[in-house]
């Protein structure tokens, strides 16, 4: 993964700015049908904080990113909140959750990679485990602004997730425009 783009404090304000007006309230609603209130929950690249705001409204959320650009930031203004340095491939923690979120995150993994996180997910999940995840829909990958972004259909996703997890939704959603994007949300076998 070229996580280059998000260790610049240029790059990161780019990105906020860019990101002002989304957020995951859509996703986390469909969550909330899955995972109870109050389960412990990881959110995979947490990046300026706003899903994390959102999730702490129902869930007790550990935080993390690879950016310590975002890290600082989201530490700085979250002093009660705890937060991880994960990268989203080793997922390097001895943590154990009830939850596991991401939005737009897991898309910055090449296929393979994206296989060695979902084990890991497993491994850090609590039986009956839920994970949350959201990716663009599409086929291929394309390089943006030096970040990789994996597209992904609902058979691509089957495929990854489902020797796993039984998926319990998938589902196409408009972020930007009709149906670009897909929601996976399952549960650890």
């Amino acid at each position: 993964m070229n996580d280059n783009y998000y260790k610049t404090k240029e790059s990161v304000e780019e990105y906020i700015r860019l990101a002002k007006d989304v957020n995951g309230g859509q996703l986390i609603r469909k969550l909330n049908d899955y995972l109870p209130q109050n389960s412990l929950l990881l959110e995979i690249g947490s990046g300026p904080g706003t899903d994390f705001q959102l999730l702490k409204k129902g869930y007790r959320v550990v935080g993390s990113d690879y950016s310590t650009e975002f890290l600082s930031r989201l530490i700085s203004s979250n002093i009660k909140d705890e937060f991880l340095n994960l990268d989203a491939v080793t997922l390097k923690t001895d943590k154990k959750f009830d939850g596991i979120y991401s939005n737009k995150v897991l898309q910055h993994l090449t296929d393979e990679e994206l296989r060695k996180s979902i084990l890991r997910q497993v491994d850090l999940l609590n039986s009956n485990g839920i994970i949350c995840h959201s990716f663009w829909k599409g086929e291929g990958e394309e390089v943006f602004k030096g970040l990789l972004v994996n597209s992904q259909t609902d058979e691509s996703l089957r495929i990854l997730f489902e020797d796993n997890f039984e998926i319990l939704l998938l589902e196409e959603y408009n972020e930007f425009e009709d149906g670009d994007s897909l929601l996976l949300i399952g549960r650890k076998k």
